[in-house]
């Protein structure tokens, strides 16, 4: 699930702005830090824990240890951009740090000036610009695919615990578990507001919706006056509260975390917790059968992944798919012989195989056979992802696939499935999944002696 729509956020910063060209702000960067951790990933990146030095590598850019500067940095000279961060910072500090100011090269005047993790204190709307970096930050160092799904979420004190495994700030760590849970809950940051200096209230700078969670809009917003949020006046407290936010009742549980650079109140990150019965139909759903034999009405679309060197289709479920659309498996080879070698990752090639289904082959995986690393290639799976959106929602049909990248390809489907969700779910496209059924066992002499 993408965050939230930032309803109430009015965004006037000017490195903002410049990122977003009229697009949501935070829809914008999390595409852009999602798409370079799944370079990292096609490079062989792996974890936990994540570190961000391999985006780092990716981007080409040097980073530095300089104890003489409060936290983290960017600079720009002659030879490029470099990151110096303060070493003597705890270790999970340091690598958020770090995975900070890579956010900012995500901004297209990132070179014009210097960027202190915190910001600019002077620039009264430069939070936005950090608030930005924090989200693209915690999808480096706790990127997708990280950890599997749960069925629900642990109480907010043993999350701040199983955290320490992954070596990870409590923000980006309540934002991946929040998109991996099965749970109605909807995560949020808020940061202080003061007047004077002294502290009136916090405000809402982001959210991150679970799957199921109803369409609750908090960013943006002020927290609620009686919140016990503002009983977390220092990192690692915590509490928790039945309440009503905006008219809607929920169950709070929040922590105080690190506030920006030079402030002297913490932020505060916590979960929204809701009912079972307000959990939304998930779009995406798990079925036992054949994805061959697609069960659903109107246009349908069946998935699957192919590599960029078979001319014929050998293994897995495409194998199934030359026998049973042998003419889909023509025109395939056709098109894929005089597509370039180059050019064939991320491309799709589409053939009608029945009245109203349709057989998508996903180029997204580099050649075959027994690799040291995995085959598949995420990147190019979020291309293809992206043009059979475009398809379905021209034809207004639903989506069909295997657990892809699971088998040969060496694989992770966590990962494939939070892509799956960003290009496919987030544009209200259904989407299932298919397993085969499992074995039965077989009856044997002596089974009920």
């Amino acid at each position: 699930m993408n965050l939230s729509e930032p309803r109430g956020i009015q965004w006037t910063n000017k490195s903002v702005i410049g990122l977003a060209q009229g697009e949501d702000p935070i829809a914008v960067i999390e595409g852009k830090a999602r798409e370079l951790v799944l370079r990292a990933r096609d490079a062989g990146w792996d974890g936990p824990p994540f570190n961000p030095l391999a985006i780092a590598d990716v981007l080409a850019i040097s980073v530095e240890a300089n104890a003489e500067i409060a936290d983290a940095r960017i600079v720009s000279d002659q030879s490029g951009l470099k990151i110096e961060f303060n070493p003597t910072q705890a270790r999970e500090r340091v690598r958020f740090s770090i995975a900070h100011e890579i956010a900012h090269t995500l901004f297209p005047d990132v070179a014009e000036e210097v960027r202190h993790r915190g910001g600019n204190k002077h620039v009264s709307d430069d939070w936005q610009l950090e608030m930005l970096c924090n989200i693209a930050a915690a999808e480096f160092v706790m990127p997708i695919g990280s950890i599997p799904g749960r069925e629900r979420l642990l109480p907010l004190e043993d999350l701040m615990l199983e955290r320490h495994q992954f070596d990870v700030s409590a923000e980006a760590f309540l934002i991946r578990v929040t998109k991996s849970t099965d749970e109605p809950v909807i995560m949020f940051c808020a940061s202080p507001i003061l007047a004077d200096g002294k502290l009136k209230g916090y405000r809402i700078d982001y959210s991150v919706a679970s799957k199921s969670a109803p369409p609750l809009y908090v960013a943006g917003r002020p927290v609620p006056r009686e919140s016990v949020v503002s009983s977390c006046i220092a990192i690692g407290y915590s509490d928790r509260a039945a309440e009503k936010w905006f008219t809607h009742p929920v169950f709070l549980e929040c922590v105080g975390i690190s506030g920006y650079p030079g402030s002297k109140h913490p932020r505060v990150a916590g979960l929204l917790r809701f009912n079972e019965n307000e959990a939304v139909q998930d779009s995406l759903k798990f079925i036992h059968g054949d994805v061959l034999e697609p069960r659903a009405s109107g246009t349908k679309i069946i998935c699957q992944l192919v590599n960029d060197r078979a001319r014929f289709w050998g293994g897995g479920v495409a194998k199934s798919s030359a026998r049973k659309f042998p003419d889909a498996q023509k025109e395939y080879s056709s098109w894929i012989m005089k597509t370039p070698s180059s050019a064939r990752l991320g491309g799709v090639h589409i053939s009608k195989v029945a009245d109203a289904t349709y057989l998508a082959s996903l180029v997204a995986q580099k050649g075959f056979g027994s690799s040291a690393l995995p085959r598949i290639r995420y990147a190019s799976l979020e291309k293809c992802f992206e043009q059979v959106a475009d398809f379905a929602s021209k034809h207004g049909a639903s989506i069909h696939m295997p657990k892809i990248g699971s088998g040969q390809s060496g694989g992770s489907w966590e990962t494939v499935e939070e892509i799956a969700r960003a290009t496919l779910v987030a544009r209200d496209i259904p989407v299932t999944v298919y397993d085969l059924p499992p074995k039965r066992i077989s009856n044997s002499p002596g089974l009920f002696d």
